[in-house]
């Protein structure tokens, strides 16, 4: 197993603090954990509420857990609440389970680590993450498109999510 950097994972929250910016979202913060569910970095911009870096690793925790993004999590939580009760109680860490979790994959799609992003709405803490996981130059679910591929890997999503409509 490949181990993600320091300096890897701080690229990784200053791509997605960047693209945060672009897209004028409110403030963040950002999660980056290892392989085995340790914090590699974190960070919390300013203004950001309190607990979002609890949020933010819950997310990412969540979605190594279970090896698919967060927001996948928490539909597998709709559909068998009695397992993730169960999960949640042999869970090293807490298990946040909304949207902005995503898996960091090496370019063989071996993972390498999670990022959890909070702060905006869901789909938007998506979108910031997979930008900061590919100023890195590594790949998210997302970026697998042969069928062989995300069954091999066992990617359970392969469509990015969209902005919401305003």
């Amino acid at each position: 197993m490949r181990a993600i950097s320091l300096k890897q994972a701080v690229t990784i929250i200053e791509g997605t603090f960047a693209e945060a910016e672009k897209l004028k979202l409110r403030s963040l913060a950002a999660v980056v954990l290892d392989a085995g569910g340790r914090v590699k970095a974190g960070m919390v911009q300013d203004r950001a509420s309190m607990l979002r870096f609890e949020v933010a690793q819950g997310k990412a925790y969540a979605t190594l857990s279970l090896g698919r993004p967060s927001r996948l999590v928490l539909a597998k939580a709709k559909e068998k609440p009695i397992f993730v009760d169960n999960l949640q109680g042999v869970a090293d860490a807490p298990l946040f389970l909304e949207g902005g979790g995503q898996l960091i994959r090496d370019a063989d799609g071996e993972v390498i680590g999670a990022i959890g992003v909070t702060g905006d709405v869901n789909e938007m803490d998506d979108i910031a993450a997979v930008a900061g996981i590919h100023s890195a130059g590594f790949k998210s679910d997302y970026d697998f498109t042969d069928a062989d591929d995300i069954h091999r890997l066992n990617i359970k999503e392969s469509k990015m999510p969209t902005p919401p409509k305003k």
